[in-house]
Order: C-alpha cells, then structure tokens, then sequence
C-alpha cells in the first residue's frame, strides 16, 4: 500500500494531496528513510513525520485502502512509547512557556479594526487635527 494513502485512511492527514505534500518536504520517513509519496509499506515499518510541530513516530499494525471512521483509523498504528513520552514533555514545556509567535492570534489588523484604531486616535485628544507636537505662538 502507498505511504501517502495510508497516511490518509489512518487519519494522519485529512487529504492525500496534504500528506504527499508533507513527504515532499521531507516530513516523513519509513524505518528512517525519506521516501517519496508511492513508496509501498508494510505491516511492521517504523514511520516517523511531524505534524505541525509535533514529532510522531508510529508503527504499521494494519493496511486499509479506504478512510475510516477515527476509532477504526487509530487501530492501523501504533505510537512508540518515546514518541508519546516525547509530545508529551513538548507539550509540558509549550504549557509552561508558550512561543511569543504563537500567542499572535491575528495577523494584520482588518479594514474595520484600521477604522477602530483611527478612530481612537482621533477621540484620545486634539492630536489629530494638529500637525505638529510644538505649541502654537
């Protein structure tokens, strides 16, 4: 079975365009190869990817051609037990001290926020009809 549509069926990506693209970029390898997007598994191969920027290291236990449901989809692998202790200290540690980038929860502001701001600035005081900080003579 091709690694792209297993990483689909056992719900790792939520399309196989988006889990080829992650093999392209060299996000996933099987028994610590990188591999491409037709490369065959089976059962017992050790896949290790990152989803976000979380490591995952997983071990074939079964093959499916199509999408299942989530509780079936989760009995084609196994996780290892350093993956697991691994996402978990990384979670820990993103708990106790979150990335400053991800605290950003909006990009540039919108239209509307732009017209809120303008607006404060105008109601904070006279400054926005001046054009210059020196008092007038």
């Amino acid at each position: 079975m091709r690694i792209d549509k297993w990483l689909w069926a056992a719900r790792f990506f939520k399309t196989r365009t988006l889990a080829v693209d992650e093999i392209q970029k060299g996000r996933v390898q099987v028994n610590g190869i990188d591999c491409k997007p037709a490369r065959e598994i089976r059962v017992g191969d050790r896949i290790a990817m990152r989803q976000g920027q979380m490591p995952r290291t997983v071990v074939v236990e079964g093959l499916s051609p199509q999408r299942g449901p989530a509780p079936v989809a989760q009995q084609l692998y196994r996780e290892t037990e350093e993956s697991l202790a691994l996402r978990q200290s990384i979670a820990e540690r993103n708990r106790m001290a979150p990335e400053p980038a991800q605290a950003i929860a909006h990009g540039r502001p919108t239209k509307r926020d732009r017209r809120l701001l303008e607006q404060a600035r105008e109601d904070s005081g006279d400054w926005g009809s001046r054009w210059s900080a020196s008092l007038p003579d």
